[in-house]
């Protein structure tokens, strides 16, 4: 088990090699500069808003104008913990299309072949991607919500953060092995399935991918490398004809 568990994180470190071959780098460029300009111009809305509304309920001079510098570092802190926690949702949305079409790009790289399922152009995968994205957005905040109402219960919040570290890593084996398997036209089911049967190579995917988001500068890597890493893991070990292992 500890040892499927390092292998599945060392699923992100091959994804990551492989998404700096000149072949890939354009599917991550794209939607990385996408996202960085969707969140740079969400922050800076959210700061002018906040600045304005200051100057509708605090003055400019006099004592109560010291509030400013206590509300400014909490409004810091909050939009740190917002754009922490809903970045990975947003992006995903963005980038699913071409996350699909780099799962593809990757899969033929390794095996030479092209998934049958594949849809071959931008535009046909927006749909059916952003359907998914939905869908395992449900199935997340369907678990999530009890999970985190264990950490209000005396006694049972001491496990509640090693559960919700568990689970966070197995949904990010499902939200990014959704890509590789879903170009060859699984259901989520199906694939529900096949991570199950590989459950903790599946967790250490889940584990290496947080590790890599918590990394300053490489955390904007994260996302394409665990594409590209999932796929790896799909084509290696989940696949019909992957030798077992």
């Amino acid at each position: 088990m500890v040892e499927n568990l390092f292998k599945g994180a060392g699923y992100v470190v091959h994804g990551m090699r492989l998404i700096l071959r000149p072949g890939l780098r354009r599917f991550v460029i794209v939607p990385v500069a996408v996202n960085l300009i969707v969140f740079s111009a969400l922050i800076w809305l959210g700061i002018t808003q906040f600045d304005a509304a200051l100057d509708l309920v605090l003055p400019d001079s006099g004592w109560a104008a010291y509030f400013r510098w206590l509300l400014w570092p909490l409004f810091a802190l909050a939009l740190v913990l917002i754009v922490f926690y809903t970045f990975t949702v947003v992006a995903n949305l963005i980038a699913a299309p071409f996350n699909s079409l780099l799962a593809e790009r990757v899969e033929h790289l390794l095996t030479g072949r092209v998934p049958e399922g594949g849809f071959g152009s931008l535009w046909a995968e927006i749909l059916p991607t952003l359907t998914s994205e939905l869908r395992k957005l449900w199935y997340f905040l369907a678990r999530a919500v009890p999970l985190l109402l264990l950490f209000l219960i005396p006694g049972l919040n001491l496990a509640a953060p090693l559960l919700w570290l568990l689970f966070s890593a197995w949904f990010l084996a499902i939200e990014y092995g959704d890509y590789p398997m879903g170009n060859h036209g699984m259901t989520f089911p199906a694939q529900y399935r096949r991570l199950k049967a590989e459950r903790a190579a599946s967790v250490g995917l889940g584990a290496g991918i947080t590790l890599l988001m918590m990394v300053p500068v490489l955390s904007f890597l994260a996302m394409p490398s665990a594409v590209a890493g999932a796929t790896v893991f799909w084509c290696e070990r989940l696949a019909d004809d992957a030798s077992p292992r």
